[in-house]
């Protein structure tokens, strides 16, 4: 039998070795002991792996070995699809990092001041995370210099295509030097994607890792159709399941604070975890959730990596995942070491192919439930009172208070019952022993039927192949930056999607005008995103997005981007938009001036910001 591969064969420096052991990693994963000495010999790879596989580590830590310290100029890149990514890379680099001197790494990305950029850069980075529309931004205004770029890595790069960056990147690739060495890591390989292997990548390495297919047997899996009462729903669940720590998952770091305040107002013990926090303020979240003192945490994937608390009996995803993989790593901080455990989805109506997805995936079956109705929460809450009430009779002043209460009694002239009833009473006003039921059937079936009613002829549609997206009610945006600034559709779907984390698919119709743009998004859209939005850049400009009620905005005018061509004598143009899992399709606009009816397209499902 050959020898087990350990981190310490693989001929790492001391300092990284050291950072790797501080960090608890115990032996390399498949594809780190593939793709390290690969990558410590200077070979171009390419790495066919999932999310959740330790690639980070497989790319971060061979190219961080070769890095030389004494020059102060960047030396390798990292182009990630969205900032999250950056930040999560960036990261991990710092950590592996930890105690290799004179080593500088800094993440650019869309959203950050440049002042706070330009100063990092001046002082010298060897290491670069970054998105590309920011880097382009860089490069255009000549602020940094990629002449000593020894190593470029594509890291989920069929995510950068299905985003609208593909161009972006081939653009940075060509402006890189020819003898570097080149990686790149993709889940899926596209025609496209193929074409910059080719192009790019000499003589590389595959690297292919078959992604797990099963889930773990002691965990118990169901999804909840979620509606519009996501945040009621939740409060549901936890009293009515029996847990002793749980996880909860959702999308971006503001929502662990808004979602953690909220169970806090509810009386649960709760916590955020999110990359924003300092590593000290993390662990001290984690030992207070392993020692008891913390019932709940609400985190993202990115702050839970590695987190592993034996505890944890309940896994819920508040938000689902875009890739299954995700989910199977979600799910598996809990069912450890033979325990049971238990994970609930909430999957929105729009969600279900993302639920489809990862049954397929995981060779599951993951059973619907309803939402707990108030008997069963008024049950658990009184079983939870009389949990206290058999605590309180050990109380040393138990005989103090006997008599207080038979005072009471006989004072207020009230049996042993009422004055029993009253004091429960006064006991549960934070949690009322009496709920009231959710109303969220009358919605539910009002919404089954309006797919009811439009039904057959949609599902015939969707098989002649000509589905159409449930993109739902739409408000119309002004960004101040238009074809005189050189901005493209694309520019403004992949800016959009990578700063407010909306799948391309719910972006609607994009206008060009000559000094603006408008651009359509599910209504409702909240007040810190748009807020975001004034600072975000597009093409060297700020985007100041504002909700537009001006009618040339609304109606007629300004170019539309994309694709154009004939049908039925009037002029139809559309533009891409990806979907999640689905493959690339393109979505159609007609003229508004054709035929109204054709705006019923804008009035279908239920795709909302929540």
């Amino acid at each position: 039998m050959s020898e087990p591969v350990t981190f310490e064969s693989l001929d790492l420096s001391p300092a990284i070795l050291k950072a790797v052991e501080e960090l608890g990693y115990q032996s390399p994963s498949e594809i780190q002991a593939q793709c390290i000495p690969l990558l410590l010999e200077r070979k171009d790879v390419l790495g066919l792996a999932q999310t959740g596989t330790g690639k980070t580590a497989a790319f971060a830590l061979p190219l961080l070995n070769n890095v030389d310290a004494s020059v102060k100029q960047p030396q390798i890149l990292v182009l990630t699809p969205t900032r999250e990514l950056a930040l999560q890379v960036a990261e991990a680099f710092n950590q592996y990092a930890k105690y290799t001197k004179g080593v500088e790494v800094l993440a650019l990305y869309g959203g950050q001041s440049y002042g706070v950029q330009l100063s990092a850069l001046r002082r010298g980075a060897q290491i670069i995370v970054a998105t590309p529309g920011r880097l382009i931004d860089h490069i255009n205004r000549k602020t940094i210099d990629l002449s000593d770029l020894k190593a470029l890595v594509l890291d989920e790069a069929d995510e950068m295509l299905r985003m609208g960056f593909i161009d972006d990147v081939e653009n940075i690739m060509e402006k890189t030097p020819v003898e570097k060495q080149t990686c790149l890591f993709s889940a899926t390989m596209p025609k496209q994607i193929q074409s910059i292997c080719s192009k790019y990548l000499d003589n590389a390495e595959q690297v292919k890792i078959t992604p797990r297919n099963s889930t773990v047997d002691t965990i118990e899996q169901v999804y909840w159709r979620a509606t519009t009462h996501k945040n009621k729903a939740i409060v549901r669940f936890l009293e009515a399941e029996d847990y002793d720590a749980s996880i909860v998952f959702v999308r971006t770091r503001n929502d662990t604070v808004q979602l953690a305040e909220l169970l806090e107002r509810e009386g649960f013990s709760a916590a955020p975890l999110n990359g924003d926090m300092n590593q000290q303020a993390r662990e001290r979240t984690v030992e207070r959730l392993k020692s008891g003192l913390l019932d709940i945490v609400i985190a993202t994937d990115v702050a839970a990596r590695g987190l592993d608390v034996d505890r944890l009996s309940l896994v819920i995803n508040y938000d689902i995942p875009q890739d299954s993989e995700a989910y199977v790593h979600r799910i598996g901080r809990t069912g450890r070491a033979g325990r049971k455990g238990k994970a609930i989805l909430f999957v929105k109506g729009n969600e279900r192919y993302l639920l489809r997805n990862i049954m397929r995936h995981t060779r599951s079956d993951i059973e619907q439930v309803e939402l707990p109705n108030a008997k069963v929460v008024e049950q658990k809450r009184i079983e939870a009172l009389q949990s206290k009430l058999s605590l309180a009779l050990d109380h040393k002043d138990i005989e103090f208070f006997s008599e207080v209460a038979q005072g009471m009694a006989e004072k207020l002239e009230l049996s042993q019952t009422e004055l029993s009833a009253a004091l429960l009473c006064l006991a549960q006003q934070q949690s009322p022993l009496k709920v009231q039921e959710i109303q969220v059937q009358r919605e539910r079936r009002e919404r089954d039927g309006n797919r009811e009613r439009r039904g057959e002829r949609g599902e015939r549609g969707e098989r002649k192949g000509n589905a159409r997206r449930n993109t739902g009610p739409m408000d119309t945006y002004r960004i101040e930056v238009g074809r005189e600034h050189g901005v493209q559709v694309k520019n403004i779907v992949g800016a959009i999607a990578n700063e407010a984390d909306i799948s391309s698919k719910f972006i609607g119709e994009i206008r060009l005008f000559d000094e603006h743009s408008t651009v359509q998004l599910p209504q409702d859209m909240p007040a810190d995103t748009l807020s975001h939005f004034q600072s975000v850049y597009i093409c060297q400009r700020p985007m100041k997005m504002t909700k537009s009620t001006h009618p040339a905005d609304q109606g007629n005018g300004g170019e539309r981007r994309g694709g154009e061509r004939r049908s039925g004598g009037r002029d139809e143009r559309r533009f891409e938009g990806r979907g999640e899992g689905r493959g690339d399709r393109k979505r159609s606009f007609k003229d508004p001036r054709g035929d109204k009816r054709d705006n019923k397209r804008k009035e279908r499902g239920e795709i909302s910001f929540s």
